[in-house]
């Protein structure tokens, strides 16, 4: 064999190896992209390069690979599930306090699947790779529950938090594809003897009430309807006749009578 055919065989053993090599990195960075999501371009926004992101996503898998990640039963699920309610119900006279039991739910019901929970940035991460769809939403209300320890958050900044928990609760719970029997977050008490919360405003004065007012004017009861669109006509109702004084009329201006035509004289 010459020397020409073994340099042509290791040229083309090379390219091989090379087509071969970006190919399964291609497989691999699109199955990242399909199971991390938003989380991917997080990763690699984060890293150095695109390749040491990759390798960090895929580390996360072979950890919770290795992890006895297992389904809630049947029984257990639908218990955390009245717990949570409960939790929420709280936020009516205790927001701060019902977001921090929701924090404390869901760490409890991570530990019951299987999930670490003693690290809270390998808590994200373990989360990520079988939740990736929620994960961002986890992050939010974590910032958010933080602000709440810290006395710093607002009743809106405590809803979304409750929102966002609510969301990655009922992911580890397998709800995420099933109707919630309850997905709205109660408003506070009000916080003031006039029943108006803090912040709001008072409501306008009542404009509708007795038949035939509105407000402190009046009108007949059978005045234009709330719902009537604008091309309603107003006619045939009984308002009360109103009259109107006599116009008086100037009186005539004297004028003489015009003089009779004089006859055609003939010629």
């Amino acid at each position: 064999m010459s020397s020409g055919t073994i340099v042509a065989i290791i040229i083309v053993v090379v390219v091989v190896a090379a087509v071969v090599i970006a190919g399964t990195l291609a497989m691999r960075r699109r199955r990242l992209q399909q199971r991390f999501g938003p989380e991917y371009d997080r990763a690699v926004e984060r890293a150095d390069s695109r390749h040491e992101a990759e390798a960090e996503l895929a580390e996360r898998e072979k950890r919770v690979r290795g992890l006895d990640i297992r389904p809630l039963d049947p029984a257990v699920r639908d218990r955390y599930a009245s717990q949570w309610t409960a939790v929420q119900e709280q936020f009516v006279d205790n927001p701060a306090h019902s977001v921090t039991s929701a924090q404390a739910l869901i760490t409890t019901v991570m530990a019951e699947r299987g999930y670490p929970t003693e690290d809270p940035s390998q808590i994200e991460a373990d989360l990520s790779v079988e939740h990736a769809a929620t994960i961002d939403q986890f992050r939010t209300a974590q910032e958010l529950s933080g602000r709440a320890a810290d006395g710093t958050a607002s009743t809106e900044d405590l809803r979304l938090a409750m929102v966002h928990y609510r969301t990655l609760f009922r992911d580890l719970l397998g709800e995420t594809g099933r109707p919630a029997a309850d997905t709205t977050v109660p408003d506070p008490v009000p916080d003031t003897a006039e029943g108006i919360p803090a912040g709001a405003t008072a409501p306008e004065p009542e404009t509708t009430g007795k038949a035939g007012t509105i407000g402190t004017d009046t009108m007949p009861a059978n005045s234009v309807p709330a719902d009537a669109g604008p091309d309603y006509a107003v006619q045939d109702f009984d308002y009360p006749a109103t009259e109107e004084p006599a116009r008086e009329t100037a009186p005539a201006a004297d004028t003489e009578p015009a003089p009779a035509a004089r006859p055609a004289r003939r010629r």
